[in-house]
């Protein structure tokens, strides 16, 4: 965020309260004055790392946040975002989305010295993009354009030096990121919804292979690679906010479309359609309406527990979904159930569902998917681990029935789901349903603690 007059940090909490669904273990802001670049992070929820007393020691016109969701590098307080580096009489704090593929090339890159691979201070590939850009002499921009041709993966960047924000796209797009305009500054963001919250207007979207500057004179941008789109189709089904816009369209109605034709692909004889809350609500009002079949609440979510999904420990994961949900046993006594929801990773969440529904008296379950199996790891920026871990990697739909106990299960096609986005196929990242990825990369590349091998 870049905005002189405005409490940039008080502003940058809030776009970061918004975006909280991207990341729940550790948050941080850097605040630049002009003359010097202060960070503050810790581990945690953005509401547990600030207070006001906090953000009141965070003055200026810049500002950049994060709240962290580890694909990379382990979740402890020096991976935590956002990295900073001084060198050359010049501050660099540098905040990242996404998982980078050759980081252990580009830390070969770093010289061995204080400044250089022996500074990293953390395992995490953040960490080295941060370092490289601070090892490159002259302005900053002109540091980014040069490494940034060299980086592969998924990036989706905000950074700042003492005088200027800085925003950059991977040539892929894997992950969102958007121009804002406030009455008095610019933000970039990783969503919309963080721009509405802000109060700040949409511009644009941040182009794949876009790098642009904010300061004083406006914004201007430069592209330091060619634009070859693959934007995550997962944003759509699960990562994105509901009402988060993306090339154009907005997310909610993609994800009403892709219950409708869900409905249409698997049909059942039912008496109530039901959503598992949050993600799998939008999908399950699309059912409803394109099946007849009446729509109500069955499950209820604790709103204080978060997303069990992104929990980085499987233990947790486990006690996330009991204190996450309960059944509303009055609304599914005696009923014959469609259970919608947005994905199966594991399997755990919709086997603890579907025991859940049984006990408090459902006659049948028939769970109903708003995506196809995924069935391939990520490494672009959702933790998905290993093709072992995913239930879809190791079983067909009929042994998944079985596993998580259902009556039926069915999930939409990738074909109807990316017809529901309105985009083409080849503008989109659907690896993690098909294993063709728009980069190559093989499983031993990721991993928790990829850098320790350069160390």
């Amino acid at each position: 965020m870049w905005s002189p007059g405005e409490e940039v940090s008080k502003l940058t909490y809030f776009g970061l309260y918004a975006l909280q669904h991207r990341g729940q273990e550790s948050a941080g802001i850097a605040v630049s004055d002009g003359a010097r670049i202060v960070v503050y992070k810790d581990m945690g929820l953005v509401p547990q790392v600030f207070d006001e007393s906090v953000l009141n020691t965070l003055r200026g016109h810049i500002a950049i946040g994060h709240c962290r969701y580890s694909t990379t590098g382990s979740s402890v307080w020096a991976n935590a975002q956002p990295t900073f580096r001084f060198t050359g009489g010049r501050g660099l704090a540098l905040g990242h989305n996404g998982n980078l593929t050759n980081t252990l090339e580009l830390a070969a890159m770093l010289d061995e010295g204080p400044g250089g691979r022996d500074a990293l201070a953390s395992t995490s590939d953040t960490d080295v993009l941060t370092a490289l850009f601070a090892s490159r002499r002259g302005s900053l921009a002109d540091a980014a354009a040069s490494v940034l041709p060299l980086v592969r993966g998924a990036y989706s960047l905000v950074f700042m030096d003492e005088q200027t924000l800085y925003g950059a796209r991977d040539p892929q797009g894997f992950r969102p990121l958007v121009l804002g305009r406030l009455a008095r500054g610019w933000v970039i963001a990783s969503e919309t919804a963080a721009l509405d919250i802000v109060g700040a207007a949409l511009v644009r979207e941040i182009e794949p292979g876009e790098l642009i500057a904010v300061d004083e004179a406006g914004v201007r941008s430069r592209r330091f690679a060619p634009a070859d789109p693959k934007g995550c189709l997962f944003e759509y089904v699960y990562l994105a906010r509901p009402d988060t816009t993306i090339a154009g369209r907005g997310v909610h109605a993609t994800r009403l479309e892709i219950g409708r034709r869900l409905a249409h692909e698997h049909p059942a004889d039912a008496d109530l359609v039901i959503p598992v809350p949050d993600s799998g609500t939008p999908a399950a009002i699309g059912y409803a309406e394109a099946s007849g079949i009446p729509y109500g609440q069955g499950l209820v979510k604790n709103s204080y527990v978060g997303r069990t999904f992104i929990q980085p420990s499987q233990t947790i994961r486990q006690l996330g979904i009991r204190l996450k949900l309960n059944p509303l046993r009055d609304a599914i006594a005696d009923k014959r159930l469609v259970v919608v929801d947005d994905t199966i990773v594991r399997g755990n969440t919709q086997r603890a569902i579907v025991a859940m529904l049984r006990e408090a008296g459902a006659t049948e379950v028939h769970v109903r998917i708003s995506s196809p199996p995924v069935s391939w790891p990520c490494f672009y920026g959702i933790d998905f681990a290993s093709r072992a871990e995913l239930i879809a990697g190791n079983l067909g739909i009929p042994e998944i029935r079985t596993s998580i106990g259902a009556d039926s299960l069915g999930y939409v096609s990738l074909e109807t789901l990316i017809a529901a986005t309105t985009l083409p196929a080849e503008r989109l990242c659907h690896a993690c349903f098909d294993g063709r990825y728009p980069l190559s990369v093989a499983e031993a590349d990721r991993g928790k603690h990829v850098l320790e091998e350069v160390r």
